[in-house]
């Protein structure tokens, strides 16, 4: 992680976005730059949002993680398949979001670790009680946020396609990590991250 932030609740409002992710990330190997892109956005609405408001968060949060990435795996982006692009935008989520990181850290990777392969709510809710203790900011949050939170965390997870669509336990779908993608982490000093996907000690 860069310069760890605070702990967020701001992800109850926010998508996977990967079709989002995939367009601006082709736009900006294409030689268009971001302020480009947002004034794109802007006139024409590049994502289909429903409300202007929609389109200029869309925007925000991509970029945001966009951002959060070393340049260099912008095109490599472009090179990897399907499950592999996913995987970039989800090590882009958790770039951007340190509770995130945390719970990918902390309760996906010990369960590759250990040889478990599901998530159950309750492994969710003890992720969270211990951040209520560690920390003052997480303390303060409702029950309610704290569900929410939980469920958007499933559903990025089953969105970037290591953790399966079911309800209830959700079983966890190891990532086979393309060799050039694992190379460009330990490049960039990411060691942390591959580890969270990989369940390396």
């Amino acid at each position: 992680m860069m310069g760890r932030k605070e702990y967020s609740a701001g992800m109850v409002k926010l998508s996977f976005w990967f079709s989002e992710y995939k367009k601006v990330i082709n736009l900006l190997n294409s030689g268009i730059t971001l302020d480009e892109i947002k004034t794109l956005n802007k006139n024409e609405n590049i994502f289909s949002a429903p409300t202007e408001a929609r389109s200029i968060q869309i925007f925000n949060t991509v970029s945001m993680r966009v951002k959060a990435l070393d340049s260099g795996f912008y095109s490599l982006f472009e090179e990897c398949d399907i499950s592999n692009q996913k995987l970039i935008a989800l090590i882009a989520v958790m770039e951007s979001d340190t509770l995130f990181f945390d719970f990918v850290y902390e309760v996906y990777r010990e369960k590759l670790i250990i040889g478990l392969d599901e998530i159950t709510d309750s492994d969710i809710s003890i992720f969270f009680k211990d951040k209520q203790i560690q920390n003052e900011r997480v303390a303060k949050w409702t029950d309610y946020t704290l569900k929410r939170l939980g469920n958007c965390y499933k559903t990025m997870l089953m969105e970037a396609g290591i953790l399966e669509r079911a309800t209830g336990t959700r079983k966890i779908q190891k990532p086979i990590m393309d060799r050039s993608l694992e190379a460009k982490l330990k490049e960039t000093g990411m060691e942390q991250t591959l580890r969270a996907l990989t369940g390396v000690r």
